[in-house]
């Protein structure tokens, strides 16, 4: 198994192409759609890169594999659907980020809130098949209820629920999060895995300036994760994440992103004078 790394500074989301070197069987896992929000641009830097290192691979891009419903960039699902026809794969927890999310954003009784926007909505303890490739899914709630870890072998693959061990875990702070949920994800099942299992973050943002990183182990995570060893103690994690995540600001992509993934990475429909529109929910206060 390959395992390529490719990085957009603007979000600093890491996406990964995994491949089977003797098949040519390939997937990737959280592209990126880049947009610009002061000017309402959107264009396919980001995902063609992968495409075009795909391509010359003469790789067979299966399966898109989403670790959650994200809330900082729009999903380039839908370029690999065109490129490849590959299906678009998301935890079962989708449901409720779109039960949430869709009246936010007025969707409509037309929208539904089952999943069924995603081709494959993938439970804990499944095991997916593209081509030759085995991927385990492993259930990783609390950033947002939707997040899994995607297993390949002695690698997975986090998301946002594990980053490298000098920055921490997720947030929790959005709605449905749960710091609760975020810990026993971590400490009961990612760190159940032996020791040298891989682990390839969502995102790297490069504390004190440090070099790009986005490989680490389970049991470095275990060790020197700054914000949730083994031996933290659950209570103590839980209030720290709680009054930590108070602090943030949103995500400076959150209303864009949000109405896209959870339609799997389409864009709003034309309307009537050829253009598309993002819906943007006011907060107005009373006088």
């Amino acid at each position: 198994m390959q395992i390529k790394a490719f990085f957009d500074p603007r979000t600093s989301t890491l996406t990964y192409l995994v491949w089977d070197p003797d098949t040519g069987d390939a997937v990737v896992i959280d592209p990126v759609l880049d947009f610009d929000p002061k000017t309402g641009r959107v264009w396919h830097e980001s995902a063609d890169v992968v495409i075009g290192f795909a391509r010359g691979e003469d790789l067979r891009v299966h399966q898109v594999l989403e670790t959650h419903a994200h809330a900082d960039h729009l999903s380039g699902s839908q370029r690999f659907v065109e490129a490849f026809g590959a299906k678009v794969v998301i935890g079962a927890g989708i449901q409720a980020v779109q039960g949430v999310f869709a009246p936010v954003f007025d969707k409509g009784d037309g929208f539904p809130t089952d999943g069924s926007q995603f081709d494959k909505i993938a439970e804990h303890g499944e095991v997916l098949s593209a081509g030759s490739l085995s991927i385990e899914v492993i259930a990783t709630p609390g950033h947002t209820p939707a997040c899994v870890t995607y297993k390949f072998g002695d690698a997975i693959f986090t998301g946002d629920a594990l980053f490298m061990p000098d920055f921490g875990t997720g947030r929790c702070d959005f709605p449905a999060g749960s710091a609760e949920h975020l810990y026993d994800s971590v400490v009961d099942r990612l760190y159940s895995l032996p020791d040298s299992t891989r682990v390839f973050v969502g995102h790297d943002y490069q504390p004190g300036g440090r070099d790009l990183a986005w490989e680490t182990t389970i049991g470095e995570s275990k060790a020197a994760n700054k914000q949730l060893r083994a031996d933290t103690d659950r209570a103590q994690f839980v209030t720290w994440r709680t009054e930590r995540d108070a602090t943030l600001d949103a995500p400076r992509l959150l209303l864009p992103s949000i109405q896209v993934n959870i339609d799997a990475g389409r864009l709003p429909a034309p309307k009537g004078n050829g253009r598309r529109y993002l819906a943007l929910p006011l907060k107005v206060e009373e006088a």
